[in-house]
């Protein structure tokens, strides 16, 4: 289907295109706003703490800077003009006359706030923020449905777009032996904003966000969502991340007895190598005359198979969740339960009353695990952990737990979660 003439065929039905709400107008947020517009979205308001990355999204659409104002009543009569609206003040966002709120703020604990008050308001929500998905995702979606609205991770990151191919591979009754993705980043555990700053300035990266992929927490939370999106498990607390090819990963991720690297099969992990920045599924079928087939297509010589897909195209695919959401009411990746959580290790030594920052910051990186295992160790999640207090001094390389932080209780992400955990999701 083109979601573009869709969204163009219901826009004239209805009088009007489709209204965003973008909050965080970052790289993510505003690659989102740059492309949703060629799809027909209409980006009505942006919502950020800085004026300038608000004025910014709307001169890449080519409109001119907006009012910005706390104001809803205010910002309501743009929406209604078509005038450019922008708020340095998220609260008021499920307050908009909006269809779909797109949250990009990348901020666990922000998202989280911004997202369970968009829902409680009907108001769709499409996320680009993982980290507070798998944190407290099923508590989201769960609101969602109380108030007849969609929420969703967005298309164009890892966990969607490997959720596309194990789904692919479903509907064709293949085995799912393993899902993944390729980290395209050296693995340093102990890297921060400051050890990184140089590379981030070349790319014109944010470095908090460089961190979180170089100190390995990006690929867990994005593995943590794709595992509960599917049901597919975690091979391990941090995975193995054995190096592979594009052309051995049917090699690679096959059972020990068979000379493969897994214990289990139906389940998640991540490589190095040429794979990144692309996602795939190992499958496998029992069909001679099927394996046969795959043969012959040149997808190798069987019974394991590796469907590939070379690239995620990160904001610039993300649009496609809010046209799927409007025109076919389907949610791209969202979870009622969990079959992993994300951890907290330590990055440095944490002296008592110290407090804990994000994701991507100095003081800890996430470890994709097993929700049994984190559970029975007490661990908690790294999406609450921003504003922690350490009770204790702690070690560098430290798996956090309940008993080693004072949790920040009046965050809304800690209310969900708890919540989240009383209802057992």
């Amino acid at each position: 289907m083109q979601y573009r003439l869709k969204l163009q065929e219901l826009a004239k039905k209805n009088g009007r295109p489709f209204r965003i709400a973008l909050v965080g107008a970052g790289q993510m947020g505003r690659g989102f706003a740059a492309q949703a517009h060629r799809l027909g979205l209409e980006v009505a308001a942006v919502a950020d703490i800085a004026p300038d990355r608000i004025n910014q999204a709307f001169h890449d659409l080519g409109h001119p800077s907006p009012l910005i104002s706390s104001d809803p009543a205010e910002l309501n009569k743009l929406i209604k003009a078509g005038q450019p609206a922008g708020t340095t003040n998220a609260d008021i966002v499920p307050q908009l006359d909006v269809d779909v709120v797109v949250e990009a703020t990348g901020v666990a604990a922000i998202g989280a706030d911004i997202i369970y008050k968009s829902l409680s308001a009907s108001k769709h929500v499409a996320t680009l923020n993982v980290e507070a998905d798998v944190t407290v995702g099923p508590i989201l979606h769960k609101t969602a449905k109380e108030h007849g609205v969609l929420y969703s991770v967005c298309n164009g990151d890892e966990p969607t777009e490997a959720k596309e191919l194990v789904d692919f591979a479903r509907d064709l009754s293949f085995e799912i032996i393993m899902a993944g993705k390729g980290k395209n980043n050296p693995f340093e555990p102990h890297s921060n904003p400051d050890t990184v700053a140089e590379r981030a300035a070349k790319k014109h990266m944010n470095p908090k966000m460089l961190a979180s992929f170089t100190d390995g927490s990006k690929t867990m939370i994005e593995m943590a969502a794709l595992a509960n999106a599917t049901g597919l498990k975690l091979t391990k607390r941090g995975m193995i991340g054995p190096a592979a090819t594009r052309m051995t990963l049917h090699d690679v991720f096959k059972p020990k007895s068979e000379g493969g690297v897994l214990d289990e099969v139906g389940v998640v992990d991540y490589c190095t190598g040429d794979v990144a920045p692309g996602v795939f599924v190992v499958i496998k079928t029992e069909a001679p005359y099927v394996a046969e087939e795959m043969s012959y297509l040149s997808m190798g010589p069987g019974p394991y198979f590796a469907l590939y897909r070379p690239y995620h195209l990160a904001s610039v695919e993300a649009p496609l969740t809010v046209a799927k959401m409007l025109v076919d009411g389907y949610e791209s990746l969202a979870t009622d339960s969990r079959m992993t959580e994300v951890i907290a290790s330590t990055k440095k030594e944490h002296k008592q009353g110290e407090k804990f920052d994000g994701i991507g910051g100095y003081s800890a990186r996430g470890v994709a695990d097993i929700v049994q295992d984190a559970k029975r160790d007490n661990l908690v999640p790294i999406g609450l952990l921003q504003n922690a207090v350490a009770k204790r001094d702690l070690p560098i390389d430290h798996l956090v737990t309940y008993d080693d932080v004072e949790l920040d209780e009046n965050a809304t992400i800690y209310k969900l979660r708890k919540i989240q955990d009383e209802l057992g999701l």
